[in-house]
């Protein structure tokens, strides 16, 4: 669905705290005012729209947000290839691994409340992991070099892969195979303490390991808030900020707008997941998984994102501090990071030096994207969200959820 940029200025007024125009200047002026070269921009369109065409994807959102206001706020291709529906800028999307921010977020606000130290171990909230070991490469197990801490789950530092590593076998054995838990018929609290008897795939705070960390974040939060991770979220992050469509399930009167997933094989776009086979319509709903079990749309993600450049802050609503945002914003792993950015942070690859991350973007942006394709920056320096939003998996030899990155810095000219 196409939207010129003035409807979609007074569409998504209700996104920042900034009050919607009366009288909205023309789009190019509009663009032009907030340091964007519209024939630029056109680069940008173009790249999604020849996907499209070239049957490559099925549709996506775009969004730009520049000091709260919207650049960008477009619907493209469609959501429903068989049935001919386009897409629709309240379009829902599964958001997998877009979903860490939020439950790192829910940490950091139980961490701000003092309920608990980033430094202390994991064994002291969790008991399950009080006796865990580490699988070693040729075999076997030895004990950890030191406790298993908070932050080492927030850095992907605690040894927790998606099964990969020495402890593999044991892992498939356990079905631990994959980031996708959401169709399983057991608990967090009942996973978690499966998952707790495996070994660790290497020592904590030794490398950079991605996987179900945030998932056991996702348990702590729930045993130090004594709130099953879905309320939490719900009351204290995604209700106060009015992301009304983010959630771990698609209500029935909401499954129209769950987007179909599509995916590249053997370089044809073929369809994967409709909402009438989706787990997040359909499923247990019993596994609320704080690694990638959430869906949301442009509109929420965008508030949530809003949020964390205002500084943890939006529409009078505060969910963190200043100083907790630039905390969680900072490199913590130097030459561990293995991620978009040179540096990581607490749920975020993070920008530390340019050239340092090869690419365009500002020193400071942090950001993270999801196994369906979706890509997001936050970039203080410029005052900038970056979202794109999309359900492509497996993408195949696709490179546009990071290219619309550089189509969109290459566009900011003042």
């Amino acid at each position: 669905m196409q939207k010129t940029l003035l409807a979609v200025a007074l569409a998504c007024a209700t996104l920042t705290h900034a009050p919607a125009a009366t009288a909205a200047p023309k789009a190019a002026q509009a663009v032009n005012a907030q340091g964007f070269s519209p024939e630029r921009l056109k680069r940008l369109d173009a790249a999604i729209e020849e996907q499209i065409a070239h049957h490559q994807l099925a549709g996506g959102v775009m969004a730009v947000l520049r000091d709260g206001k919207p650049v960008i706020f477009k619907a493209y291709g469609q959501q429903d290839i068989e049935n001919a529906r386009p897409m629709r800028t309240d379009t829902i999307f599964r958001i997998a691994s877009m979903t860490k921010a939020l439950t790192t977020v829910a940490a950091m606000m139980l961490y701000e409340e003092g309920l608990f130290l980033l430094k202390d171990p994991v064994a002291r909230y969790l008991p399950a992991f009080a006796n865990v070991q580490v699988a070693l490469p040729g075999g076997g197990t030895e004990k950890p070099r030191r406790p298993l801490t908070i932050h080492d789950l927030l850095t992907h530092t605690a040894g927790m892969s998606y099964g990969a590593g020495p402890a593999q076998a044991a892992y498939d054995a356990a079905g631990m195979k994959d980031w996708y838990l959401l169709g399983n018929d057991e608990t967090l609290a009942q996973w978690t303490d499966r998952f707790a008897r495996l070994p660790l795939q290497g020592q904590p705070g030794e490398a950079f390991i991605y996987g179900y960390a945030t998932d056991v974040l996702g348990r702590l939060v729930e045993v130090v808030s004594g709130q099953p991770l879905d309320q939490f979220i719900k009351a204290r992050i995604t209700d106060p900020l009015h992301m009304a469509d983010t959630g771990f399930a698609v209500p029935p009167e909401k499954a129209g707008r769950l987007a179909n997933v599509y995916g590249l094989e053997g370089g044809q776009l073929r369809l994967q997941e409709t909402s009438a086979k989706s787990d997040f319509v359909n499923g247990p709903h019993k596994l609320m998984s704080g690694g990638a079990g959430l869906v949301s749309t442009a509109g929420d993600y965008t508030r949530f994102l809003q949020m964390l450049l205002n500084g943890g802050e939006l529409d009078g609503v505060r969910l963190l501090s200043p100083q907790t945002i630039a905390l969680m914003t900072a490199d913590h792993l130097r030459d561990k990071a293995r991620s978009d950015g040179d540096g990581f942070g607490l749920g975020f690859w993070v920008n530390v030096r340019r050239g340092g991350f090869k690419e365009l973007g500002s020193e400071g942006a942090y950001g993270w994207g999801s196994a369906y394709f979706p890509q997001y920056v936050v970039d203080p320096k410029e005052r900038l969200v970056i979202l794109f939003m999309t359900q492509l998996r497996p993408a195949g030899n696709s490179t546009l959820n990071q290219r619309i990155k550089t189509l969109t810095y290459q566009a900011l000219i003042r």
